[in-house]
């Protein structure tokens, strides 16, 4: 596994396994497969209703928890001060774990600022190794990074070849925070799976096109965290660092990035009515 060294020296694994809508019924099995076949970083979140599931999926694999780099994010209906301290607890708990290596504010919306007040205080404490946040584009970012004490450590966005968040990714790396890609098939939206260019740059290097694209990611240093249910497509996706694209490769599939959203824009008044509507549906089940 290949690693990068986060701002606060703490490192995190290059590439994950993500869980979101993995159904609980089927959590277990599939982190324990992921732990098994080799991944080391596992990200979840309070509002994917399967904290619970792999924490449980975590204590049975085996695998030492100091080996294992986990993530979870607090959702909205926990935003603010002392709901946020409060749903830090919940999350270890329902994690079966002591600390988390890396905490994040799932959406910009409600009290974020308290919310990163709250872990802060939780990362001095030793429950938190690293704090950040998710979804934060750039105009918010800054603001964030001006009005904090501990320094964002990470920023997860949707991040892929149709959607490469550029700019972001500058402004990232001028604030020391590391980009981590969420959706980084695009969902096999426009094709991704079956898109001419892809196949044929996965043709000459013996891979899919689902290992080039997350190759692509990995050669600009953003953290990946694919997610499969099926075994075999998690290890495919873990064998991408055995072959590097090259800088023509790396040049042509620049020239994929649309700079629009595959699903959705956080700046559309709708979406974020409809996140209030889903936290005050999440409020009830946290």
């Amino acid at each position: 596994m290949k690693y990068i060294t986060l701002n606060n020296g703490v490192k995190m694994p290059k590439l994950g396994y993500g869980v979101y809508q993995v159904t609980p019924e089927e959590c277990v099995r599939c982190v324990e497969d992921a732990l098994r076949v080799g991944y080391r970083l596992i990200d979840t979140a309070q509002s994917y209703d399967n904290e619970y599931e792999v924490g449980k999926a975590i204590q049975q694999s085996g695998v030492p928890r100091q080996h294992i780099f986990l993530t979870t994010k607090i959702w909205m209906a926990n935003s603010g001060y002392e709901k946020a301290c409060q749903s830090i607890d919940d999350s270890l708990r329902r994690l079966q774990t002591d600390y988390i290596d890396l905490m994040l504010i799932h959406q910009p919306f409600g009290d974020y600022y308290g919310t990163y007040r709250a872990m802060e205080d939780a990362y001095k404490a030793g429950k938190l190794r690293a704090i950040g946040v998710s979804n934060f584009f750039g105009d918010r970012l800054v603001d964030l990074c001006h009005t904090v004490e501990v320094m964002p450590a990470v920023d997860q966005v949707e991040t892929h070849i149709f959607h490469q968040q550029q700019q972001l990714s500058t402004i990232m790396k001028r604030y020391g925070v590391v980009h981590e890609a969420w959706g980084p098939f695009a969902e096999g939206r426009k094709n991704f799976f079956i898109n001419p260019a892809l196949q044929k740059i996965a043709t000459v290097h013996h891979k899919t096109t689902a290992q080039i694209a997350l190759r692509f990611l990995l050669q600009k240093d953003i953290v990946v965290i694919p997610k499969s249910v099926h075994c075999e497509r998690m290890i495919q996706n873990l064998d991408v660092f055995d072959f590097s694209l090259t800088a023509e490769e790396m040049q042509r599939l620049k020239r994929f990035d649309s700079d629009d959203s595959a699903f959705f824009s956080h700046y559309d008044p709708d979406m974020v009515e409809s996140f209030y509507r889903l936290s005050e549906v999440r409020n009830l089940r946290i």
